[in-house]
């Protein structure tokens, strides 16, 4: 088994973490099963300053993850039907975190077949937030754990050393609030990444989602 990373390489804003999270590897034991995705799309969101970020009016029960320590799965339920999974980075009590978007399955193909049986191509199955956290298990059991714990159900397993060359930004995808923002982080060329689509949906509540 290869470790995890160290923490302190996620002591870092959202802005600056995310892209070079871009191939970086998680991996999941959740059921028993490993499951590895690598990387191909995030989006970062940060806190206080972003109004697009669950953490944008402060510490609740749901979004206390966020607030750090760095290095922990921040899990959210949304729309009713779908997780979508963040990694929680920065420094201790500021929120930061970084969503992961996209990715390709790299280990576990045929278990991520079975968590997404209506995905008809290998390139489908992480290409999307929820897809993603479908396929790695990932649901309110794994919210909190710490990614960098060689024993926690997940982990990341490899973090690249510096930034990829060719990475691309653009607007945010499915949110409502700040959504220009530059803020979503992709590797060009790759299947995996996820079609964009502008704006999102109307909420009821004035909290918006990342």
């Amino acid at each position: 088994m290869t470790p995890p990373i160290d923490r302190e390489r996620l002591r870092r804003p959202a802005l600056a973490l995310a892209p070079r999270l871009l191939g970086a590897v998680v991996v999941s034991d959740v059921g028993g099963v490993e499951v590895a995705v690598r990387l191909t799309e995030v989006e970062a969101y940060e806190g206080a300053d972003d109004p697009a970020s669950h953490a944008f009016r402060g510490r609740t029960p749901r979004t206390a993850v966020m607030f750090g320590p760095p290095g922990h799965l921040y899990c959210y339920f949304t729309y009713g039907m779908h997780w979508c999974a963040n990694v929680v980075c920065g420094t201790d009590d500021v929120a930061a975190a970084v969503l992961l978007r996209a990715g390709e399955v790299v280990r576990g193909a045929e278990t991520a077949q079975e968590r997404r049986p209506a995905s008809r191509r290998g390139s489908d199955l992480a290409r999307g937030p929820a897809r993603l956290a479908s396929c790695l298990g990932l649901d309110a059991a794994t919210n909190g754990v710490d990614l960098c714990d060689p024993g926690s159900p997940v982990r990341i397993e490899r973090l690249p050393g510096r930034r990829r060359p060719g990475v691309v930004a653009g607007p945010r995808v499915g949110i409502a609030a700040a959504a220009e923002r530059p803020w979503r982080f992709w590797l060009p060329d790759e299947p995996t990444v996820s079609p964009f689509k502008t704006g999102g949906r109307k909420r009821r509540s004035a909290a918006p989602a990342d």
